[in-house]
């Protein structure tokens, strides 16, 4: 997703909590809207496109697979609320991660997850900057989250972040293994722009 240039506060407010947060989200009036809690400043987030959408889709068929082949834990999608800090709040949804804390609903929290996920995706907007792809890799890495994967729809790509390791970009013609993350767990990255046939 695209982060908003600019944060809806404006300089020298008060940054807000995870608790202030969630009220925000829930008014009425932002039903519709998309936002993200970045070091305690609100940013709004661009609607994604339907091939954005149609990839999340696929790479949470390909997890959902190996899922059902005899792993725990849960996949989930849609921007899912995830805190990665309290001080400064921060609040983001990726695009799919795969969690081990809870493998149905009634396990899961009824609100956002402080439990960070093993795995966060994250699919690439045309509009969204290097920077503001840094940032969000480093702040997740941080949190505890031990994989990253930015996918590139346009040039079908995947660059593999984990923690004191240098990232590594898989092309379309490349195998994507989970590694000790997600055991078992490989595809053609190719298989991750398209649905899988059964």
């Amino acid at each position: 997703m695209t982060v908003a240039i600019l944060p809806l506060r404006s300089a020298g407010s008060a940054l807000m909590s995870v608790e202030e947060y969630w009220d925000f989200v829930n008014l009425t009036e932002n039903h519709d809207r998309h936002f993200e809690l970045i070091r305690g400043e609100v940013f709004e987030m661009s609607r994604p496109s339907r091939i954005h959408g149609m990839v999340m889709n696929f790479i949470a068929v390909q997890l959902t697979l190996w899922l059902m082949k005899g792993n725990s834990g849960s996949i989930a999608t849609g921007d899912s609320g995830v805190v990665l800090d309290r001080d400064p709040a921060t609040v983001v949804g990726p695009d799919v991660a795969y969690f081990t804390d809870a493998d149905n609903i009634d396990e899961a929290p009824k609100k956002w997850t402080e439990v960070p996920p093993v795995l966060a995706v994250e699919i690439l907007s045309p509009s969204e900057r290097p920077k503001q792809v840094a940032t969000k890799i480093e702040e997740y890495l941080q949190a505890g989250v031990k994989l990253v994967w930015y996918v590139d729809p346009e040039s079908r790509t995947v660059t593999i972040h984990r923690p004191n390791s240098e990232p590594l970009t898989l092309g379309a013609q490349d195998e994507l293994s989970g590694g000790e993350e997600l055991p078992g767990f490989s595809c053609q990255v190719a298989d991750l722009f398209k649905m899988p046939t059964l």
